[in-house]
């Protein structure tokens, strides 16, 4: 049994390389976010002013910025506020998003007029960054106030994800046979709807993961994300522009380190998407 567990999942390895390769990094960076503490070898916020703008060394692998902080720490502890801005907001812009698509698409009529037609063509007007400087800039940073400005601007995706997938569904048999057995909406909803929409579901929460590490290193850079001395890979950069040809390391760092992030989320989103897809499942062989 084990024997042809481990054959399986080698030849899903194969198969998918790209998905084995975002799972190993975001296996790192949520072990950074859990255990940063521990794995961290200085404090980040620490000041050491005799030690300013050091390169790469034994004593400081990533280098010092402009306040003899630790970059490497800084860069572990970075890894905590983007995991926790990107699975909140895709939390909460998913909730949001299956409450209000999920009524529209299944009640139709006015109320579906008036999400899918006034209310999300609304935000979808607007870009969903600059909606959510607006947000911040008025309420102040913070990392609260961060995730509540991207799951604002977020929503509208999955709201209409989930009506398109909600009026599919609703019309087939087994929901028909239900409604005629006397269930209710919310049983009929939560029980032979809801099952049936979460593939896509869970590919589109896996990718906007990524583009929330994105809007978040975003928010910071501009000054408008999680205030200092918390370490994040935005203020990281931000930090760093004045310094950008005599202290390239303080740039190079935590640009990678979004930049892996976001790979991880969009690769295992690919993948999650090959492997829910009945079609591509057959011409692949899976």
């Amino acid at each position: 049994m084990s024997d042809t567990l481990q054959v399986g999942i080698a030849q899903r390895v194969r198969q998918q390389p790209l998905a084995a390769f975002g799972l190993v990094l975001l296996v790192i960076f949520i072990t950074c976010a859990l255990f940063a503490p521990w794995l961290a070898p200085y404090d980040p916020a620490q000041l050491n002013l005799t030690s300013r703008l050091m390169s790469p060394s034994p004593a400081h692998w990533f280098g010092t910025d402009a306040l003899g902080r630790d970059i490497l720490s800084r860069t572990i502890y970075g890894a905590r506020i983007s995991l926790i801005v990107s699975v909140s907001v895709v939390g909460l812009s998913l909730a949001i998003g299956l409450v209000a698509g999920g009524i529209a698409g299944f009640y139709g009529g006015w109320i579906d007029t008036v999400m899918n037609i006034y209310v999300t063509n609304a935000f979808m007007s607007l870009p969903g960054i600059l909606l959510a400087i607006a947000f911040v800039a008025f309420m102040g940073p913070g990392l609260g106030n961060v995730i509540l400005a991207l799951a604002i601007s977020g929503w509208v995706g999955y709201a209409r994800l989930v009506r398109a997938q909600v009026m599919a569904v609703k019309e087939r048999e087994f929901v028909e046979a239900a409604r005629a057995l006397g269930a209710s909406d919310l049983r009929i909803m939560c029980r032979h709807v809801l099952p049936n929409i979460l593939q896509p579901l869970i590919v589109q929460g896996a990718i906007g993961m990524a583009g929330a590490v994105l809007a978040e290193a975003t928010l910071s850079f501009l000054g408008l994300g999680v205030p200092p001395p918390a370490a994040s890979w935005g203020s990281m950069l931000n930090d760093a522009r004045a310094h950008l040809f005599d202290a390239p390391h303080l740039v190079f760092f935590p640009a990678v380190a979004v930049m892996l992030t976001v790979l991880s989320f969009n690769f295992i989103g690919d993948a999650l998407r090959d492997l829910m897809d009945p079609r591509t499942r057959l011409t692949a062989g899976l």
